[in-house]
């Protein structure tokens, strides 16, 4: 019988997962098949609930269910707990098991596309949500000496900030968007994480920073946002000499993680990869 996986987000607009994941169940011979749904915040409880009865495998969870559906699941992993976020759920007997595949996709991808060790370097994350969340655990866990948030909710910003720093205690705080505070702490930093959609298709003359800001060029820009490959960000990035690097690798290796939650088998990352910018392009 085959096996239902899939993403649930709001709004869904064009997702490459479904042909990353189609790909590689394809490439290992097994019976899967992974589909796109859209389920507004107040339909959360009921669609885990109709996905429990249609017995799916598992399920990916985006914008804007990572924070929101960890209580209503029926179990989540102790890094999961830790991050706040779930982005992947496995369906166990009918239990709802929550994972976080985010941060360990964004650290293999940093390490792997971006050549980038974050041991005692300087970091900024711009966004305070769920994929926020799971970026700056990673980089306080590998080893940060610095890191600062901003998001235009200064209170989420803040909160994200003092729980890193009660866990980890590392230096940094919430900064103000585009304050003279933030402009010092990116002058200093050795890297920029862009968490939010902005620059996202179909808006892709956005950027989380204005115009007139100023990156150096011994910075790292790596922007979560995949399509485009080349965002603002990091087109203006390239022009300022930074180095960059794209969400593409993050969403690629988080998805691998998941197909093995799910599946048990070891994923085909170049191929999932190649299905991803297949599907962009």
């Amino acid at each position: 019988m085959r096996k239902v996986t899939g993403l649930i987000g709001f709004p869904l607009g064009h997702s490459v997962s479904p042909a990353m994941h189609n790909a590689a169940f394809k490439e290992l011979g097994l019976d899967y098949e992974y589909s796109a749904f859209e389920v507004a915040p107040e339909d959360l409880a009921e669609a885990l609930n109709g996905l429990r009865a249609l017995h799916v495998a598992g399920f990916n969870v985006t914008i804007p269910h990572k924070e929101t559906i960890v209580p209503l699941l029926d179990e989540v992993t102790k890094l999961a707990r830790i991050i706040g976020a779930v982005n992947t759920v496995v369906n166990q007997d009918g239990r709802l098991i929550g994972f976080n595949t985010d941060g360990a996709g964004f650290l293999e991808s940093l390490k792997q596309d971006a050549g980038f060790e974050p041991k005692d370097k300087r970091g900024v994350v711009l966004g305070a949500g769920g994929a926020s969340r799971a970026v700056c655990v990673m980089l306080a866990e590998a080893g940060v000496s610095e890191l600062y948030i901003s998001d235009l909710i200064e209170e989420k910003a803040k909160e994200l900030s003092d729980y890193i720093d009660s866990y980890f205690g590392i230096k940094g705080g919430q900064l103000k968007v585009n304050s003279p505070e933030l402009k010092k702490a990116v002058k200093q930093a050795d890297l920029l994480v862009n968490t939010t959609p902005i620059g996202m298709a179909p808006k892709v003359n956005a950027a989380p920073l204005p115009d007139n800001f100023v990156l150096p060029t011994k910075l790292l820009v790596y922007d979560l946002v995949y399509n485009p490959g080349a965002t603002k960000l990091l087109t203006r990035a390239a022009a300022a000499g930074c180095r960059t690097c794209s969400g593409l690798g993050m969403l690629v290796r988080q998805g691998a993680i998941a197909f093995s939650i799910w599946t048990g088998k070891e994923a085909p990352l170049e191929v999932m990869r190649q299905a991803a910018q297949k599907a962009l392009r």
